[in-house]
């Protein structure tokens, strides 16, 4: 096992710390909040010789997100960071970063998209941009922030997936906080990921065209080929992340499940907020009441098997959602959530609760509150209505 190196940092420090320890060739990138933190620390191990990245500087987040387009085109290992309407007006790249197959990672510091405006914490960036075709990893802490980084160029660069990867975590909430945190060897990072050697580039001597129109005649089979790719990542997964288990003894899988084993009731819940909701958990637990936490940590590819599995024997659950999808039936994460659960035999009853918006204070009493609710659910053998807020002012 690797040695680790116990050290404090904010999120956003661990982040940049990482993409220090991965040294790529080009970072292209542009400052907005929160993550503004991550492009200054990373520009200054730039000028004090820490990495041989090519940095640049760019005049907007579109403008970044094409930079890493065309070095990952030419060969290069990239990636950027960015949070809310920064990530939004990478919207058009995005789909061209994943149709390309180019691979890259992006650290997406999550906050509120406008309007009207807001800084805070809250997943509508990320998941308006869950179906991209980007891999997507959400970290609940630091330590997982830092880790997923490692593990998602991985997946990214692999033969069967080369697709682009995001890392999510929470701005301002594990972006600026402070947490104790392990860290690798530089010469253990290096040996983990390994040298990136695409199979084609634009600057191998060989003729290449990215960037063509893509007829009626071929264009629907490049994005079948696209979400073949989607499908054999999730073994891909798997795989590197037992790999790096293997290394750090920190395990991790697609989902997390805490005292599920005999759950009668759950919350479904990714990023920070997982970890309040264990504290919740715990303290029913110690009454006796059977209740559990699921956390996804994969959402693209989404696991809907595993967490099929895991609410099978659960009579009711509340999926949480930090993002809306304005369908007036629910948010992004309930909508997969509750088609995973279809072809169950004995399907829980599920609600939807929207929390948490705009960065929004999540304390404790919300999850004591969505768990009482779910008794109310389960004593009344029907959910109601499951299109549900919890912490909004005069509800």
């Amino acid at each position: 096992m690797a040695k680790s190196i116990r050290e404090r940092l904010s999120g956003n420090e661990a982040v940049a710390t990482a993409l220090k320890q991965i040294n790529p060739d080009v970072i292209g990138a542009y400052p907005i909040t929160p993550s503004t933190e991550v492009v200054h620390y990373f520009a200054q191990y730039v000028a004090d010789g820490q990495v041989d990245t090519e940095f640049v500087a760019v005049e907007s987040e579109h403008s970044a997100m094409s930079v890493c387009i065309g070095a990952a085109a030419a060969g290069a290992r990239t990636g950027t960071v960015t949070s809310a309407c920064g990530l939004a007006l990478m919207w058009e790249l995005l789909y061209v970063a994943s149709g390309h197959r180019l691979p890259m990672t992006l650290n997406v510091i999550n906050r509120a998209l406008s309007g009207p405006i807001n800084i805070n914490n809250d997943h509508s960036d990320s998941m308006g941009a869950r179906d991209s075709g980007w891999i997507q990893l959400y970290s609940e802490n630091n330590q997982e922030a830092y880790d997923n980084n490692f593990m998602a160029l991985r997946i990214a660069e692999h033969k069967d997936v080369l697709l682009p990867a995001m890392v999510c975590q929470d701005g301002f909430i594990t972006s600026h906080a402070i947490e104790n945190i392990e860290l690798l060897e530089d010469a253990d990072i290096r040996k983990f990921i390994g040298e990136y050697k695409p199979e084609r580039h634009l600057i191998d001597g060989k003729p290449l065209s990215v960037g063509p129109y893509d007829t009626v005649q071929f264009y629907f089979e490049h994005q079948y080929q696209r979400a073949q790719a989607m499908i054999k990542s999730k073994a891909v997964v798997k795989q590197i992340f037992k790999e790096f288990g293997d290394l750090t003894g920190r395990k991790y899988d697609l989902i997390e499940e805490y005292k599920m084993e005999d759950a009668e009731r759950a919350i479904v819940v990714l990023n920070s907020s997982a970890g309040t909701a264990k504290v919740v958990c715990d303290q029913l637990r110690a009454k006796g009441e059977k209740v559990g936490v699921l956390k996804i940590r994969l959402f693209r590819p989404f696991p809907a098997e595993e967490i099929a599995k895991a609410l099978s024997h659960v009579k009711a659950v509340a999926v949480m959602d930090k993002a809306d999808s304005f369908s007036a039936v629910g948010g992004p994460v309930f909508a997969d959530v509750r088609s995973a659960c279809y072809e169950l035999a004995n399907r829980p009853l599920m609600v939807n609760y929207i929390y948490g918006l705009g960065g929004r204070d999540v304390p404790v009493e919300n999850f004591f509150k969505v768990y009482e609710d779910l008794n109310e659910v389960i004593k009344n053998g029907k959910t109601g209505n499951i299109y549900r807020h919890v912490g909004v002012r005069g509800v």
